[in-house]
């Protein structure tokens, strides 16, 4: 006797005709030539998450990892339990600093273009996640940034003379030419090295925090990663980690909706929100309107105030849009549509605080644009300071016998060998 098969069905060997299993692929909304489409994002109204206690229990939050903390509407208002009410020179502070943040982004992607640099990576429409959390944080807090936090660095007034000299990877360069443009380190700043391997700086900014704890410090860890990133193993252990030992760190992760060249739902974004990912940590998770600084700035305050009172991580969601390419590598218009970056229904970060600050009346447009001037000039003139300590394609800017140097603090007899027969060559070959 043969099994009969059904359409479609498939004999299992035991009598039973099951349909074929089917293997679930993410597809993006629109690809190149198709109309972006954002009507399946639900955004609720600017007032409408409550605005918990810190120490609420993890387990009483849920619905913060799939609703959306807003402070601004519409019109430019701050409503509902989430604002911050900040005072105007604030304000004003934090619109200065996205402005600064996009005005750098643009001179150093014209320099890439122009020759002077190999690589840079812009931060065009994320402005108010580095902006926002950077104010909220304490000057002396502890970042583990991922590579587009660059606005971290300025809202914390570092130089930016400094930055360029380290995308020139000049003779200026603290890094010593050693670091892939862009990936900075301050630690004056409280800013961890950047790695170009993914989410390694999760697990380090958790070590961090519960280092700081064992020493009674009070001083907090804040760490930032793409959504794409938290399929890697670090973020995994990680959140282990902090969950267990309820390290007072905060965990970012910034949702731009694509990796990349992949979008967001090969990272689980078609299943659940990645805020979500908290709670199965036992983490209070929060999920951010990632372009509403004032959001970005109470959502970070929130859960800072939480860690110093030892109330243990928060894992925080910023939902915002990558306008650009990836980086100057990739071009975007291969694999996604042309209008999702002014359809992108949350808007400009810049224009939002702008509009806002317009409408209490400590702002107007020709200000904004006497700003605007002034920023892209004072970036020219540091641009130029830079490139007086050369660019790409000047040549070495580093002694040739500093790749051997800060690794060891004293310099073992087997690299001092190599070191010297290095320098004998080169000198051998007329260089």
């Amino acid at each position: 006797m043969t099994d009969s098969i059904e359409s479609g069905a498939v004999a299992d060997g035991q009598g039973r005709n099951l349909p074929p299993l089917q293997l679930h692929v993410p597809e993006p909304p629109a690809r190149p030539g198709e109309s972006a489409d954002f009507t399946h994002f639900d955004i609720p109204a600017a007032d409408a998450a409550p605005r918990p206690d810190e120490a609420t229990h993890p387990s009483q939050m849920r619905d913060f990892a799939y609703g959306l903390v807003r402070v601004l509407d519409e019109d430019g208002r701050a409503v509902g339990a989430w604002d911050p009410k900040l005072p105007a020179d604030t304000l004003l502070r934090m619109l200065r600093y996205m402005a600064l943040t996009r005005a750098f982004d643009g001179r150093m992607f014209r320099a890439q273009r122009q020759g002077k640099t190999s690589f840079y990576m812009k931060s065009t429409g994320e402005e108010a996640v580095s902006i926002g959390a950077a104010l909220a944080l304490s000057r002396d807090d502890m970042c583990f940034p991922s590579y587009r936090q660059q606005g971290i660095l300025i809202a914390r007034d570092w130089s930016i003379v400094d930055m360029m000299n380290q995308i020139y990877s000049n003779k200026g360069d603290r890094m010593k030419g050693r670091q892939l443009p862009i990936m900075y380190s301050a630690r004056e700043a409280g800013f961890f090295s950047i790695s170009g391997n993914l989410t390694t700086q999760y697990p380090q900014a958790v070590g961090w925090a519960m280092a700081s704890a064992a020493k009674g410090d009070t001083r907090i860890a804040a760490t930032w990663c793409g959504e794409g990133s938290t399929a890697e193993g670090d973020f995994h252990s990680a959140c282990t980690f902090a969950s267990v030992y309820r390290a007072p760190v905060i965990m970012n992760v910034v949702n731009n909706q694509w990796a990349i060249s992949s979008f967001s739902g090969f990272a689980g974004a078609e299943a659940t929100t990645f805020a979500a990912r908290a709670i199965g940590y036992g983490i209070a998770g929060l999920r951010v309107d990632g372009n509403d600084v004032l959001a970005v700035y109470a959502a970070t305050r929130w859960a800072a105030d939480r860690a110093r009172a030892n109330g243990g991580p928060t894992l925080i969601e910023h939902f915002t849009y990558r306008v650009e390419g990836h980086s100057t590598s990739d071009d975007p218009t291969a694999y996604r549509s042309a209008e999702e970056s002014s359809k992108w229904p949350l808007g400009d970060p810049i224009a939002r605080l702008k509009q806002h600050c317009i409408t209490l009346g400590i702002w107007d447009e020709e200000r904004h644009a006497a700003m605007d001037q002034e920023l892209a000039e004072m970036v020219r003139d540091a641009a130029r300071d830079a490139e007086k300590n050369g660019i790409l394609g000047h040549g070495l800017h580093h002694p040739m016998e500093s790749m051997f140097q800060d690794v060891f603090e004293d310099m073992p007899w087997h690299l001092k060998e190599q070191q010297q027969q290095m320098l004998d060559e080169w000198k051998a070959a007329g260089l």
